[in-house]
C-alpha cells in the first residue's frame, strides 16, 4: 500500500480547530466471472435425435447471481448451418432483468480462450430474461461436424466445451488512501528495439550479405553481425570455417537450398524481432500448421531454440487423426520431445490408434522413423 500523504502544518485560526481535512475516494467498476463445462456424451445419437433447428438445453448454472444455460444444436440452428454444430448462451432466469455480459464458448483444452482478460476484449451482449423468448447469443457455426469428427477432440463419441461468462458488477464507491507521490514527470516507454530491428531488415540499410533462396533464387538482404549474434550456425557460416566469400566482399551471396522463400523470410523476421510475423502469430488453420512445420525444420537447422519451441507449441494444437503420424515423424527427426509426448498422449486411445494406423502418414512413420514407432509401442504396452 502506498504511504499516506504527510499533511502540511497550518496555524489554527478562529475557525480552525486543527489540520485541514484531506480525503480520497475511488469509483470501482468490477466484473464477476464464472464458467460451465458441458460434456456431450453419445454425440452420434444426438445427431440422429435432433434435426436441424432443434436443440437440447444444458442444466442451468449460476454466474453473477443469474441463471444461465447453453443451447446445443447438433445439426445447426438454421438451414444454412446444417453442417455445423451451433451453441448459444441464454439467460435462463424468468425473474431476472436484462443483463449485459461478455462470453466465450471454447473446447475445454483451449485454455488461452478462457482467461478473463481475453474475454474482456469481446463485445458485450445484452441478454434478456427467459420470459421474452430471447434466443441468446452464441455461435451458429461453432465447428463443422466433419472437422470435429476428424479431430482428436471427439473421443469415445464424446466431446467437452466450456462456456466462460463475464458480467460487469454495479458501479460502487469506496474510501481510498491519499497517494503520497504525484505522477512521475518522466514516463519510460516499453522496449521498442524489435520494431527498429524490423525496420532495419525491411529497409536493408547497411546490409552486407545477400541470400539466394528457392528455385527462382529470391534475394534477401541481411546483416552479418545480427545473424551471427542470434544463430551459432550463421556465425560459423559467415565468420567461421564455413564462411562464404571473403571478408572484404561486401556484396557476397549465400545460397540457401531446401527452404521455401516465405519460410526464410519468416526466419529472418524472427531473428530480427524475436517474434513471428503477425499473420502467423494468430494463424490457426491448416496453412499455419504447415508453416510451423517448415519453420521448425529451419529453426533446428540454424539452432534457434526459442523459435523451435514456439513451433512445437503451435503443432501441439494441430494434432488430429490425419496429422499425428507425420507430426510424430517430424518430432523424432528434429528431437522435439515435447511434441512427441503430445503425439503419444493423442494416440493413447485404442480407437484413435486404429484410425491412425490406416493413414498414409502412419505408413510413412513406420518407414522413416522406426525408433519413434518402437517408443510408441513401448508406451502403449506400459498402460
Amino acid at each position: 500500500m502506498a504511504p499516506t500523504l504527510r499533511l502540511p502544518c497550518f496555524r489554527p485560526t478562529a475557525s480552525d480547530d486543527g489540520l485541514p481535512s484531506v480525503s480520497a475516494s475511488v469509483i470501482v467498476a468490477g466484473t464477476t466471472s464464472g464458467y460451465h463445462v458441458l460434456r456431450v456424451q453419445g454425440y452420434s445419437l444426438t445427431k440422429s435425435a435432433l434435426p436441424n433447428g432443434k436443440h437440447i438445453l444444458s442444466r442451468p448454472f449460476r454466474v453473477a447471481g443469474r441463471t444461465w444455460a447453453i443451447k446445443y444444436f447438433p445439426n445447426g440452428s438454421l438451414p444454412e448451418t446444417a453442417d455445423y454444430i451451433s451453441l448459444f448462451l441464454v439467460l435462463n432466469d424468468p425473474a431476472a432483468d436484462a443483463v449485459v455480459a461478455r462470453f466465450e464458448i471454447s473446447f475445454v483444452d483451449q485454455v488461452e480462450k478462457q482467461d478473463p482478460s481475453y474475454i474482456a476484449t469481446f463485445m458485450a451482449h445484452r441478454f434478456l430474461s427467459k420470459n421474452t423468448k430471447d434466443g441468446g447469443w452464441g455461435y451458429k457455426k461453432f465447428i463443422k461436424r466433419e472437422t470435429l469428427e476428424k479431430s482428436g477432440r471427439l473421443k469415445d463419441d464424446c466431446f467437452t466445451v466450456r462456456c466462460d461468462v463475464l458480467v460487469a458488477r454495479e458501479l460502487s464507491t469506496e474510501d481510498a488512501v491519499v497517494p503520497a507521490a504525484a505522477p512521475p514527470f518522466v514516463v519510460v516507454p516499453p522496449p521498442d528495439s524489435p520494431q527498429h530491428f524490423r525496420a532495419l531488415l525491411l529497409g536493408g540499410k547497411g546490409a552486407d550479405v545477400r541470400f539466394l533462396v528457392g528455385e527462382r533464387s529470391e534475394v534477401f538482404a541481411a546483416h552479418r553481425c545480427v545473424l551471427a549474434a542470434r544463430s551459432p550456425v550463421f556465425d560459423a557460416l559467415l565468420f567461421g570455417p564455413m564462411k562464404e566469400g571473403t571478408a572484404t566482399d561486401t556484396e557476397s551471396c549465400v545460397r540457401i537450398d531446401g527452404m521455401l522463400p516465405q519460410v526464410f523470410e519468416s526466419l529472418l523476421h524472427f531473428i530480427y524481432t524475436d517474434s513471428l510475423p503477425e499473420t502467423q502469430a494468430h494463424d490457426d488453420d491448416e496453412a499455419g500448421a504447415t508453416m510451423a512445420q517448415h519453420l521448425l525444420e529451419a529453426a533446428d537447422r540454424y539452432d534457434l531454440q526459442r523459435l523451435k519451441l514456439m513451433c512445437e507449441g503451435r503443432l501441439c494444437q494441430h494434432i488430429d487423426v490425419s496429422t499425428v503420424a507425420t507430426t510424430l515423424a517430424l518430432a523424432e527427426q528434429h528431437c522435439c520431445q515435447g511434441l512427441k509426448e503430445a503425439c503419444f498422449a493423442f494416440l493413447k486411445s485404442p480407437k484413435t490408434l486404429d484410425e491412425v494406423i490406416t493413414t498414409d502418414g502412419f505408413r510413412h512413420l513406420a518407414k522413416s522413423s522406426p525408433c519413434a514407432l518402437f517408443e510408441l509401442m513401448s508406451k502403449l504396452a506400459q498402460r
